[in-house]
């Protein structure tokens, strides 16, 4: 199979503008490097024979992006949009066009990486402090995280934090409670992550008190699913004093107006922040909140974002605490999750900010004072309005006329929730107008109350849960008033940071490739974006098939025979597989199989995972060429054969190479009765060359943020979805919403059935796109790419790790330790410098501490590619001036990277190098130069104090004496 043919100028196959190297002269030069006269040949080396598949894949020829688009429409054509009112966590809401065209859908936020490299984020990180700011100052606790995944799993995740960190020894093994008006799907989770960890959870009705016996925490909900509305500090007060963390499942909008979670004496507060401008999207990506108590911080999971101070004594931001600690902390980490949901933090946090405190109060209101209008109308018509203190959700008792209403409703174009068959619920907000109540009220049989009559309903909020406190008072949510405001400051803070539309970001692992503009296209389209989650099938029709269709692609490409897209990020699918493998254990009687043996090079989210799924993690060691030791593998296999669950491959390995020996592994753990789970997150090198599922996996996840174009978008949206073989189709992810077995049968991992679903029309665009023929195309132009880098750096930094024939898979690992050794300077002095030529860093010091890992995709041109060799080389140069004594280390351009523009136009110039060396080291970058905001970052020091709030303004001043002492601007210090 020849792998690329000549374009010409007037090429017209998506494919040809996917794939950055596709002229010939540009493969054969790469080829030349390589030392190969054809990508057959070279694939054919590096990619072991016995697990190459057999026949192409079978998806058809790839379409142009007109065809895609048009069937797009007709797909998304097949889904009834309608005024939604059902609730339950998920709610219609208005994103301003200025946010929804210049962050949602502008490719400088929707293409940037998890800020791991502060001084390259910026504006990210300040975007991401807004939105931890204004939920630290709604739930009124002083600290929150950027962000989680959607609400039901923060729920869990906060019960799993208060089993961790309840200190009270009489409390600590007691039960969990969760209040019966707790959303459903929120219940649904929380129950099956404890039935994986066994502890016990209860659900009773907090409103009439906590029930008999030890509590290790409680969960609330407010407003409750039924919409009621109560003051829980008594609750609260009494589940302290017995020795119980509190947690408050808590609506952000209801809080503008409701007392706050902290303020009456929770510990922690979870939920979404959907309302805030992000789409119903089908059930997601929404980015879901956490925040603690002073104290907690330390245990809470996801991210944190930080300002500590740049080298200059500049402020600057930058993760905290958590960053990564997966790979660090393993098994005893405070959770998986690794993906965060930091594209639609930022869309609700620029929402807070363009409507400020007045501006949400006054929606709010609005949608209250329609929940009340409903009420009361209802009420003088002779219904049975359940509760009459709540927000924005009434329940009416209609004793077997249910079923009637809703349909009558849905005739109108309304959507009500179907509680069972003699209660309805409806649901206000931001998009409910005075046309729209009116017709639900008529839906009842009832008509319009007057203001005068709502007024004398006793409806609404009781006044003792009233809120007096203030909120969101920081400038930054009462300066952006106008559109040219918001728009400029928009624009100012994307302007600091460097994402995929400027530059290659070459990271290992993490597959940051072109996500094309056709197929993020019909991402936010009405008939896609306003669909409510558990709207009836007779109105979902285009999501379903175009799932179903995504999800048959998804089993060929993989070779498995079932997917499940249910699992929003990388590390739920991860999840899912092992609890699937936990499942089938235990239907053939051997649940005494709890041993997942891990690689010592495996991503860090599996071992985390494991523990999850209940598992007890074995280390495997590591042979010295990077693979599996056989010798050890054996030992540990014999050691656990009769506890033995599964193990944890990634494949491609860790270490960037096609390890000959995986049917070998696989087959030994099947022989011994364990089952393999193969980390689908390098799954870009294997695509139409190799499936998983049919060279010894029995389960994996894939990252369609990854592998198939859904964009990073500072850190999330992910998608995971769970591929499996037919023995374990039956444990796979069930609906949290539905006991039918046909929607499931295994453990719900998210809270709606298809999870993050808006980004899916991405993923399958780009499989139509493509083809099986681009798809196979794709793979093997990664592999040309990562070893034409492989191969022209090895001489100025050894690439650690390599396979048959001296070659390597889709990424490269550089090794850096001999020079540190010699010289002193770091991987990191390395990564801090490439800023300095306008590229995002490598993946630096995983798997191997003191190395940099290097995935330069399918996507970027031999032109970009030889930019980052150019700047690698002269940074090699620069090491070499360290060695021959030019300058020290710690003097050096590169311990000093990377440099502001400031820096560089100082009076005040010392350096034991030029100016011109520290910003133009090479001269293409004259004409188009990335100055950093902010110089390197201390993140020790911010983690010794650590500021998780927007600072006041005058933490910026030029004068950096004001910055000494930065507990002085700090709502909290560690």
């Amino acid at each position: 199979m020849e792998f690329l043919v000549t374009v010409t100028s007037a090429s017209t196959s998506f494919v040809d503008r996917h794939i950055g190297a596709r002229r010939q002269s540009d493969v054969d030069a790469m080829l030349k490097a390589v030392g190969y006269d054809t990508v057959d040949a070279l694939v054919d080396t590096a990619v072991p024979k016995d697990i190459r598949q057999d026949s192409p894949l079978a998806l058809g020829q790839a379409l142009s992006e007109v065809e895609v688009l048009a069937e797009l429409r007709k797909i998304a054509a097949k889904n009834k949009t309608a005024v939604q009112m059902i609730g339950q966590g998920y709610y219609d809401t208005i994103t301003p066009a200025v946010i929804r065209r210049n962050i949602l859908e502008a490719p400088a936020w929707y293409t940037a990486y998890t800020p791991y490299q502060p001084e390259i984020s910026q504006g990210r990180l300040e975007a991401l402090l807004n939105f931890q700011t204004m939920v630290q100052d709604l739930v009124g606790l002083p600290i929150a995280n950027a962000s989680l995944l959607d609400e039901a799993t923060a729920v869990a995740e906060a019960v799993l934090m208060m089993r961790r960190a309840n200190k009270n020894k009489s409390a600590h093994d007691g039960k969990t409670v969760l209040d019966a008006d707790c959303l459903p799907q929120t219940i649904a989770i929380v129950k099956g992550r404890a039935e994986a960890l066994g502890f016990e959870v209860e659900v009773a009705d907090l409103g009439k008190g906590l029930p008999d016996g030890v509590i290790n925490g409680v969960v609330l909900q407010q407003p409750g699913a039924s919409g009621r509305v109560l003051d829980h500090s008594a609750v609260i007060a009494e589940a302290k004093e017995r020795g119980a963390l509190v947690t408050v499942a808590a609506d952000l909008l209801s809080l503008t107006l409701i007392t706050s979670p902290g303020e009456q004496g929770a510990d922690i507060a979870v939920g979404s922040a959907q309302r805030f401008g992000v789409p119903l999207f089908f059930g997601g990506p929404h980015a879901a909140y956490m925040a603690v108590q002073k104290g907690l911080e330390r245990s809470m999971p996801g991210r944190l974002v930080g300002v500590s101070k740049d080298n200059a004594g500049v402020p600057a931001y930058r993760l905290a605490l958590q960053t990564r600690e997966q790979h660090i902390r393993r098994e005893k980490a405070t959770s998986n999750i690794c993906t965060a949901q930091a594209l639609l933090a930022i869309v609700s946090s620029f929402y807070a900010v363009y409507h400020g405190p007045d501006g949400l109060k006054a929606i709010a209101e609005t949608t209250h004072g329609h929940a009340r209008t409903i009420a009361a109308s209802l009420k003088a018509a002779g219904l049975d309005v359940l509760h009459t203190s709540f927000f924005d959700t009434v329940t009416v008792s209609v004793p077997g006329k249910a079923a009637q209403i809703i349909a009558a409703a849905e005739a109108k174009g309304i959507n009500l929730r179907t509680i069972d068959a003699d209660t309805v619920g409806i649901s206000a907000d931001e998009a409910t107008t005075a046309g729209i109540v009116a017709a639900v009220v008529a839906a009842f049989g009832a008509s319009v109350a007057d203001a005068k009559s709502v007024d004398a309903s006793g409806v609404g909020l009781d006044r003792a849960v009233e809120r007096t406190s203030d909120y969101l008072q920081h400038p930054v949510f009462n300066t952006h008033r106008s559109e040219t405001q918001l728009l400029r400051y928009i624009r100012r803070l994307s302007d600091r940071d460097l994402a995929l539309d400027r530059t290659m970001i070459p990271l290992g692992s993490c597959t940051m490739k072109l996500n094309a503009t056709a197929e993020m296209e019909a991402m936010s389209w009405p008939e896609f974006a306003s669909i409510h989650p558990f709207a009836p099938e007779s109105q979902t029709e285009g999501w379903r098939e175009l799932i179903e269709d995504l999800e048959a692609q998804l089993t060929e490409i993989t070779g498995y025979d079932q997917v499940s897209i249910q699992p929003n990020a990388g590390s739920q699918g991860e999840l899912a597989g092992l609890l699937a493998i936990r499942g089938y254990h235990h239907s053939r009687g051997e649940a005494q199989r709890n041993i997942c043996l891990i690689p010592a090079s495996a991503h860090g989210t599996n071992a985390a995972s494991a523990v999850l799924a209940g598992m007890k993690v074995v280390v495997v060691a590591t042979a010295t060429d990077g693979t599996i030791d056989h010798a050890d593998l054996q030992a540990k296999i014999e050691l656990h054969k009769d506890a033995l669950s599964a193990i944890m491959i990634t494949y491609p390995s860790t270490h960037g190479v096609f390890d000959a020996d995986v049917r070998e592994v696989c087959e030994a753990i099947h022989d011994a009765g364990g089952q393999v789970y193969i980390d689908g997150a390098n799954l870009n090198a294997l695509v139409g060359l190799a499936q998983p599922g049919l060279f010894g996996g029995d389960v994996s996840h894939l990252n369609l943020h990854k592998t198939f174009c859904i964009p990073h978008g500072g850190g999330g949206p992910g998608v995971g979805p769970v591929a499996a073989k037919a023995h374990l189709a039956p444990f796979m992810p069930g609906d949290a919403n539905n006991a039918d077995p046909s929607h499931g049968a295994g453990t719900p991992i998210s809270a709606s059935r298809y999870g993050s679903a808006g980004v899916l029309p991405i993923s399958w665009a780009y499989v139509k796109l493509m083809g099986g023929q681009g798809l196979t195309e794709a793979t093997r132009s990664a592999l040309l790419a990562a070893n034409y880098i492989a191969a022209r750096l090895n001489d100025s930094f050894p690439v650690l790790y390599t396979g048959e024939g001296g070659l390597v898979a889709h990424e490269c690992i550089l090794d850096l330790r001999e020079l540190t050794a010699k010289t002193g300077v770091t991987a990191e002095d390395v990564a801090k410098r490439l800023i300095d030529y306008g590229f995002h860093a490598p993946t630096l010091a995983f798997p191997v501490a003191g190395t940099l890992m290097v995935e330069p995709t399918e996507s970027e041109d031999l032109g970009e590619i030889d930019r980052f060799i150019t700047a690698m080389v002269s940074i090699r140069a620069e090491i070499d001036q360290v060695a021959h004594g030019d300058f020290t280390a710690e003097h050096s351009p590169l311990r000093n990277a990377p440099h502001t523009a400031a820096a560089v136009i100082s009076t005040d110039w010392a350096r034991e190098y030029p100016r011109e060396q520290a910003v133009f080291p090479v001269h293409t970058l004259r004409q188009d130069k990335y100055f950093p905001p902010v110089g390197r970052i201390d993140g020790a020091a911010g983690d010794r104090n650590l500021i998780c709030s927007c600072p006041p303004l005058e933490a910026f001043e030029e004068d950096t004496a004001v910055h000494s002492d930065d507990s002085a601007h700090s709502d909290s210090d560690s």
